[in-house]
């Protein structure tokens, strides 16, 4: 096999001298053939297309410089055709500036490099036994009728060898390596071959080409139009399938075609929807059951005795609060939180509690399964022994090689872009700007904050709040929950366009880096994408959940912000209603602007294209020529969408204890994810070269910490931010003696027990409210459950005994709730396996058979040889002994 590297690689790596004289594609015009996907001698399928602009005709270039282009092109093409490969240029129908190169790799390039590349190929039909599920019959109501997309034929597979080449299944040399198998080796090459050297150092690879202008797009062919089949008989029209078996609206409850996705782009691609559409099943469990909690606490609402109280004119009315805000506010009766008790008993329930432990145990079963079934994908998909090949240098590191080094395995020279010294610098000056936008993102919390905070007094002194006052509007909008609603509208607003900006500087950052390969790139991008989006989206339900209404002091003695704003707090009920408020509008929001996003930027501009392009010519036009037109895919591919769905999966698991219907909505949006995504790739976007994939890479282990943080994290809201423990710690210690005056368990007297007394001639000059004091009460009540003795008591203002058994019942919650997930997460992980006892049988019996196959034809080989050289010893030997007088 080194030998075998040596003879294809190398070559394409040797220079070619100016004087010498370059192999050209072949000239063709068009023949009006639509559909065609072949040369035109009808023989020979087009692998790849490459598209430049003639030199001759460009305007935008010195007359040197575009002379540099084509000598850089045409070295490439002629060792692209040393190579092996056969091009094909034809001119555009619509635009005569641009020229396409068709390629073409004839069957023993395509047997050399599929041997150099590892590439899996069919051995024999694959013998085990297959039991249908008992649930077969349900998910074939959902399934791709068999009769329009049939399925895949399983075969044994093994890395292919020429030397063994009759082991392996070949029906027909054309179809064996299918079209997605032909586009990534004619890939892999086009990025091997060089096109110049300067300065000792070898230029290759058409990523730089395409970089550097040379050529304008390098994509493989879509095999007909998304609308209509393909005229050529010839051709299966996958991609018209896809669209109307897949992409199509009217799927949208039909499973994926997830092999005939891979067959078609990739297993890259293929892993992607496959875990997209395996999370969307699992959600479906996770909403059932949050709508069952949501409809739980919609049914019981009405038996919420502390709501009652609330709303009781005789007890709520009868209990005035001291103003939330220095001097401008005033007095105000319980009575007006009625509406806003009611929501939150929806979801400040008993069912909360069973709901933040069964997606405690959910995540865990979708991990665990999801494995399962990557595993079963890694064996049918051909990627269990996956070799990474080695990657190429990124065209923007190698530019930069300007020092040398000596290599410690080698033991040669080569180039780097820098020194340790410079590395370290680069690394530093990398972190710190990370830190510096994470502080942005912080300060821009901070922003909201205020705003809530200055804002409030706004609504305070807008919106009628005296004890006296009859409006309506009361009723439904008060000061908290206007200043919560606008603060999170404006906190979206916020968040999406810090992400744009975010998106840029995280690439700017990565790019100062200067990594060596792709992959390197990606998984640096990727540290610093969910990093800053973990920050800018959680960052304000994570002060919702946690510091709002936690430090404030008392009415006497109030808690400021930057020393000015008096901190901000809670409802009589809690945080937990504004913090389901916030994710309701950052979660529909986020999934409403995404969607319209995805759909609108490529339809736009594949629109104007298209109608630029009908404006020029009404002649028939070539399939190249057609897909050139379409948007290319990012040099990132999937990332933006694996980090969309990523951020989902955190709103969905680490705060559904106060929203449990955001699986219910993230279910909504991923159904159509699913088909957005499709319809993208199968009409708006170039065909994607199809990549190899094991796994969903970095992400795995990103979904497993949001898995661990969100038991702690759901833990804490149940503790700190609902009101579930103090009621809990009153049912059953406070409402009956010795610190109770009720004779039996019961919930009555809750809202005046914890709503602590404060006397209003202790009030300061600096927020004693201007209004005047209606009634002859002298003390009014604290919003927030602080717990504190009355005044006159000799620890007048500080906590009471009951403020430290809710303490210490929250603390105790937390610990028991966490240990109790996490022994039942680490059984679940341990019970089930990774692996699948029948994927096991079934990469047992491959490597089994691999082996026989390949042993038993190399022993037949050596018997047929030795054979022959025993027959020629046997020949000899009669000839010498055998009588002279015969």
């Amino acid at each position: 096999l080194v030998l075998e590297l040596n003879q294809v690689i190398i070559p394409t790596y040797g220079t070619v001298p100016e004087q010498q004289n370059l192999h050209t594609p072949e000239w063709v015009d068009f023949d009006d053939k639509p559909d065609s996907l072949f040369f035109k001698d009808g023989q020979r399928r087009i692998d790849f297309v490459l598209v430049y602009e003639d030199e001759s005709r460009k305007m935008t270039h010195k007359r040197s410089d575009r002379k540099k282009q084509k000598r850089k092109r045409q070295v490439y093409e002629s060792n692209l055709i040393n190579n092996g490969l056969q091009l094909e240029a034809t001119r555009s129908v619509l635009d005569e500036k641009l020229i396409f190169v068709k390629v073409h790799a004839p069957w023993e390039v395509l047997c050399t490099y599929a041997e150099v590349m590892h590439i899996k190929l069919p051995l024999q039909h694959n013998d085990l036994k297959t039991r249908d599920s008992s649930f077969n019959w349900f998910s074939r109501l959902f399934r791709v009728d068999e009769n329009i997309i049939k399925p895949e034929q399983e075969f044994f597979t093994a890395p292919f060898q020429k030397e063994h080449l009759s082991s392996f299944y070949i029906q027909d040399k054309d179809t064996f390596f299918n079209p997605a198998t032909r586009s990534r080796i004619v890939h892999f090459i086009l990025s091997r071959v060089e096109y110049a050297t300067k300065n000792n150092v070898k230029k290759f690879g058409i990523n730089k080409l395409l970089d550097s202008g040379i050529y304008k797009a390098a994509f493989p062919l879509h095999d007909s139009s998304f609308r209509h089949p393909s005229a050529d008989p010839n051709c299966p029209s996958e991609r018209y399938l896809l669209y109307r078996e897949w992409a199509h609206p009217k799927n949208i409850f039909k499973l994926q075609p997830l092999d005939f996705i891979r067959k078609y782009y990739g297993e890259k691609i293929g892993i992607y929807f496959a875990w997209l559409g395996f999370y969307t099943n699992m959600l479906t469990v996770a909403a059932v059951v949050g709508v069952g909690c949501f409809l739980y606490g919609c049914l019981t609402k009405d038996n919420c005795t502390w709501s009652q109280e609330v709303c009781d004119p005789n007890i709520g009315g009868n209990i005035i609060m001291c103003p939330q805000c220095d001097k401008a506010c005033t007095y105000w009766n319980l009575t007006i939180t009625c509406e806003s008790s009611k929501k939150l008993c929806i979801f400040d329930s008993f069912g909360t509690l069973v709901f933040a432990v069964f997606m405690g145990i959910w995540v865990t079963f979708f991990l665990e399964f999801w494995k399962r079934r990557q595993a079963e994908l890694e064996y049918e998909w051909d990627t269990v022994e996956y070799l990474e090949q080695e990657e190429q240098v990124r065209p923007e590191y190698e530019a930069r090689c300007t020092h040398t080094v000596m290599n410690e395995i080698t033991q040669q020279e080569e180039h780097v872009p820098y020194t340790a010294w410079g590395k370290c610098v680069r690394m530093t000056f990398c972190t710190s700007a990370i830190f510096f936008w994470i502080l942005l993102i912080i300060a821009s919390v901070v922003g909201i904050i205020v705003y809530r905070l200055s804002v409030f007094l706004v609504f305070s002194a807008t919106l009628s709040q005296h004890i006296g006052g009859t409006e309506a509007i009361r009723k439904y909008l008060t000061p908290q929950t206007a200043t919560s609603v606008t603060a999170s509208l404006i906190s979206f607003v916020v968040i999406m366009i810090l992400n744009i900006i975010y998106e840029k500087v995280a690439i700017l950052i990565t790019d100062f880096e200067l990594p060596r390969t792709q992959t390197e790139y990606e998984n640096s991008l990727t540290t610093k994408m969910f990093l800053f989006q973990f920050v800018n989206y959680y960052s304000s339900c994570f002060y919702i959940a946690f510091f709002k209404g936690k430090f404030v002091g008392h009415p006497g003695s109030p808690v400021y912000w930057l020393g000015k704003y008096r901190n901000e707090e809670c409802d009589p009920g809690g945080c937990l209603l504004e913090l389901t408020t916030q994710l309701a509008i950052i979660v529909g929001g986020k999934a409403i602007w995404n969607n319209i996003q995805e759909v609108l930027l490529p339809l736009v501009k594949n629109l104007i294209g298209r109608y630029s392009a009908a404006s020029r010519s009404e002649k028939v036009v070539p399939r190249w020529e057609h897909d050139y037109h379409l948007q290319p895919i990012g040099k990132l591919g999937l990332f933006y969408e694996y980090l969309e769905m990523v951020i989902q999966f955190g709103f969905v698991t680490l705060f559904v204890a106060s929203f449990p219907l955001a699986p219910l909505l993230a279910l909504i949006n991923n159904m159509l994810e699913i088909r957005l995504d499709a319809w993208k790739l199968t009409t708006q976007f170039r065909r994607m070269v199809p990549q190899k994939a094991q796994d969903i890479g970095a992400w795995q282990p990103i979904l497993q910490g949001i898995a661990i943080l969100a038991v702690v994290t759901n833990a804490m809201i149940i503790a700190f931010t609902s009101d579930m423990i103090p009621r809990l710690v009153y049912y059953w210690s406070f409402s009956v003696p010795p610190y109770g005056s009720h004779s039996s368990h019961t919930m009555k007297g809750y809202i005046n027990s914890t709503l602590s007394v404060f006397n209003i001639s202790d009030f300061q000059n600096a927020s004693k409210p201007f209004s005047p004091w209606f009634g002859n009460q002298t003390t009014c009540r604290q919003v927030y459950r602080d717990l504190r003795y009355p005044p006159g008591h000799q620890h007048q203002y500080e906590h009471n005994i009951y403020y430290w058994h809710v303490t210490a019942a929250k603390l105790a919650f937390i610990i028991v709730m966490e240990h109790i997930i996490y022994f039942v997460k680490f059984i679940i992980s341990y019970v089930i396996p990774d692996v699948s006892q029948k994927t096991k049988s079934k990469v047992k019996r491959e490597k089994y058979l691999t082996q026989k196959l390949l042993h038993e034809n190399d022993l037949k080989g050596v018997k047929k040889n030795v054979g022959k050289i025993a027959d020629k010893i046997v020949k000899g030997a009669n000839s010498t002994f055998r009588p002279k007088d015969e």
